[in-house]
């Protein structure tokens, strides 16, 4: 015990732990005196070797540990053993020492892997809640706790990245591997048949959603909007989800794709944010520039996406036309020559039209 005293770790045990862990050493000491006496008729320890301590120990010492204090019974009992016998029997003696510890170093490994198993599993159960949680717009102080009970650090950004089934190779596995390399938080589930990830890191979040898409199986990858935290994480859930199921419309869409993306299709679908979305970042804007602009590019994308053929519709010079799409990109970041763009446009002009009074 004074040896083990020396290890700073162990001082800072509680007295209680202290004397647990004195209860296994006593208890293992027993056992092998009863062994070196009488080898066939007392079994070699196993598992049940640390059964006298309560399960708590094992989550304040760690395996790590465990294995340095082995090390240091085994290391006092070597120094005694000329104390223990008669002359000549030593090395017998020794020998006995370094069986008796390997089978009581393997029962030690055993016990932790349990507990390991046991605590993965547990971890797997309230992952799993935590995200269920965030799919139901559920987002309260016990989410945040559970979330915090698995590792969930306080990051400066939160994603959400939503793709199809994993297969047999890799799946969550392999993306927290990826995971811890980048310093991610990461929470996995399942939604849509599919596998879900929040996402939280610091600095650009865009080269580590990238990075993690290319685990991902082959397929859409789609992701929310990056917001400040898990507690927000509920409504950049909702939209990759929803972008999820509209992506298969646009073939050609880049991997990972923004759900903001998809407004489009998640329309199509009938998501009442996308809609509201399109009609509050596309339309109204165009709206809040002026009739002439709206009407430009109304005329523009609806005919044919002709310069000229728009100005000669309008009235206008060419120029005219020219000057007025340059000014909806300055203001939409959308070009209206661009096809994809123009298909935003077309359907945010619609949605305009028709939530006009």
């Amino acid at each position: 015990m004074r040896a083990m005293e020396e290890l700073p770790w162990f001082a800072a045990l509680t007295a209680q732990q202290r004397a647990e862990a004195g209860l296994v050493v006593q208890g293992g000491l027993a056992a092998f005196a009863d062994w070196v006496r009488d080898p066939s008729g007392a079994s070699l320890p196993g598992p049940e070797l640390f059964a006298v301590a309560p399960r708590e120990l094992a989550r304040s010492i760690t395996l790590k540990q465990t294995v340095q204090l082995i090390r240091i019974v085994v290391d006092v009992l070597e120094r005694s053993v000329p104390t223990l016998v008669e002359p000549g029997d030593e090395a017998a003696l020794t020998e006995a020492v370094l069986r008796y510890s390997r089978e009581v170093a393997f029962g030690a490994a055993e016990v932790y892997a349990a507990s390991a198993e046991a605590r993965g599993a547990w971890d797997a159960r309230v992952e799993a809640g935590v995200v269920e949680a965030l799919v139901r717009g559920e987002v309260g102080e016990l989410t945040l706790s559970r979330a915090a009970a698995l590792g969930w650090q306080r990051p400066d950004w939160v994603a959400v990245l939503v793709s199809g089934p994993h297969g047999a190779d890799g799946g969550p596995d392999a993306l927290r591997v990826v995971a811890r390399h980048l310093e991610l938080s990461v929470l996995a589930g399942e939604v849509l048949h599919g596998l879900l990830l929040v996402v939280g890191g610091t600095g650009d979040p865009r080269p580590a959603l990238e990075r993690l898409a290319e685990v991902l199986p082959e397929g859409p990858v789609v992701f929310g909007p990056v917001v400040p935290d898990l507690a927000s994480a509920a409504g950049p859930v909702a939209e990759a989800v929803s972008g999820l199921a509209a992506a298969p419309a646009w073939p050609d869409a880049p991997r990972p794709v923004s759900s903001g993306d998809l407004l489009v299709e998640r329309v199509l679908l009938g998501d009442e944010v996308a809609r509201f979305r399109l009609l509050e970042e596309v339309y109204e804007p165009l709206a809040a520039a002026g009739g002439d602009l709206r009407r430009t590019v109304a005329t523009f994308v609806e005919g044919g996406g002709s310069v000229e053929g728009t100005g000669r519709a309008l009235f206008l010079h060419p120029n005219t036309v020219r000057y007025r799409l340059k000014k909806v990109m300055d203001i939409l970041s959308l070009d209206p020559a661009v096809p994809r763009d123009a298909q935003v446009l077309r359907v945010a002009l619609a949605l305009g039209r028709m939530s006009i009074p």
